[in-house]
């Protein structure tokens, strides 16, 4: 058998080192994570900047597409009956404030670590007198989450805070399924802004491109081109069964009448 490399000895387990050894290798594991740490820190730091000079950079466009945005009937009302996670929220009478929406602006705080705001720009509506409606998330030094919101003026007998668990059993609805809560009650739950999901939604999805959601196809316009087609399909098979009839009932009468010439002539 070949010789080991180096001398073993049988009575060294490195499985189980001294208590002192063990302590040591712990302080230097310790070590090398803080300096891993502080690595870390640097690179969210770098990072920190290149987004604050991306989103400088970026804030010129986003007027400008607005400005195009507002050429196009329904636009936000559209995106957000298109994006799944805000349509989940949305009931009908929501819907019909929304088609008043004209201009959805996110700013992020100078310092983005602390935060940002989202404005909702409203057309005249029957709903409440407010032209922009903001919501503002925080974050302090000490890095606890906090938001505040404007209060809405709701018009007498409007707010749909409060009549849309009235509203679920009227006869005119056309959903079958329960009505949520009304998508206006965001503005006024501050409960835990740090779990606020919807607002992440409006920030990191939407905000940047909301175009992708505003031309997601009509699923039921889809269905009935299908259908169209499907019916065509059809009509095209029976037209070729119909063609297929008369040709047989053609060679019938030919038959027939080869046969009657063939008897005619046995008589002869």
């Amino acid at each position: 058998m070949d010789s080991l490399p180096f001398p073993i000895d049988p009575t060294r387990n490195t499985n189980h080192l001294g208590e002192k050894e063990q302590q040591e290798a712990i302080e230097h594991i310790d070590e090398v994570q803080n300096e891993m740490g502080r690595l870390n820190e640097q690179a969210s730091e770098e990072i920190l900047k290149v987004e604050q000079k991306c989103n400088k950079l970026r804030q010129p466009f986003f007027p400008k597409r607005s400005e195009l945005i507002t050429k196009i009937p329904n636009f936000w009302v559209t995106t957000f009956v298109n994006h799944p996670q805000v349509s989940a929220l949305l009931g009908e009478e929501d819907e019909e404030t929304l088609h008043y929406l004209t201009r959805v602006e996110v700013t992020e705080f100078e310092d983005i670590k602390s935060g940002y705001r989202i404005d909702f720009y409203f057309d005249e509506n029957p709903y409440f007198e407010n032209k922009v409606l903001s919501k503002e998330f925080h974050l302090n030094e000490s890095g606890d989450p906090s938001s505040k919101s404007t209060k809405i003026k709701w018009k007498s007998g409007q707010d749909l805070t409060k009549r849309s668990s009235q509203t679920q059993n009227k006869a005119s609805r056309k959903r079958q399924h329960e009505e949520p809560e009304s998508f206006f009650t965001w503005f006024t739950d501050h409960s835990d802004a740090g779990a606020d999901e919807l607002g992440e939604v409006f920030k990191d999805d939407i905000w940047p491109n909301p175009l992708q959601y505003c031309l997601v196809p009509d699923m039921d316009d889809e269905g009935e081109g299908e259908d169209d087609d499907d019916d065509e399909e059809e009509e095209g098979l029976e037209d070729i069964d119909e063609e297929g009839d008369e040709d047989e009932g053609e060679d019938e009468g030919d038959d027939e009448g080869e046969e009657g010439e063939e008897d005619e002539g046995e008589d002869d």
